[in-house]
């Protein structure tokens, strides 16, 4: 069983940063793609950021390209998402997610988080 732990969420002001870190166990061949969503209230959950254990290249959504970074640390098990220069729209629930392969598509992705609150204030 995958479980999921993420924490760094917050509130900050346009223009800060944030680093959100999913803390992962019981890996097996289902969560072979790490990846952060993130849902606003009345839109529907979207992919934000992912990326294969095995490594390769990550894939960002084009709202975040140049501003986010996803980043794994294998020996903790541990995904983080480095977020800079943050706009009042990143205001989100962020959830990391454990699938087989990466998509943007949510339904593919097993295992999830709690979820961790940023909320962006102009």
């Amino acid at each position: 069983q995958v479980q999921l732990v993420e924490s760094g969420g917050g509130s900050v002001q346009a223009g800060g940063s944030l680093r959100l870190s999913c803390a992962a166990s019981g890996y097996t061949a289902s969560s072979n793609c790490m990846a952060w969503f993130r849902q606003a209230p009345g839109k529907e959950r979207e992919g934000v950021a992912s990326i294969y254990r095995s490594g390769g290249s990550p894939y960002y959504a084009d709202s975040v390209k140049g501003r986010f970074t996803i980043s794994q640390d294998n020996t903790k098990n541990t995904v983080y998402l480095h977020m800079n220069s943050l706009k009042p729209e990143d205001t989100a629930m962020y959830y990391c997610a454990a699938g087989s392969w990466c998509t943007t598509h949510p339904p593919a992705f097993i295992h999830w988080g709690q979820g961790t609150q940023v909320t962006v204030s102009s």
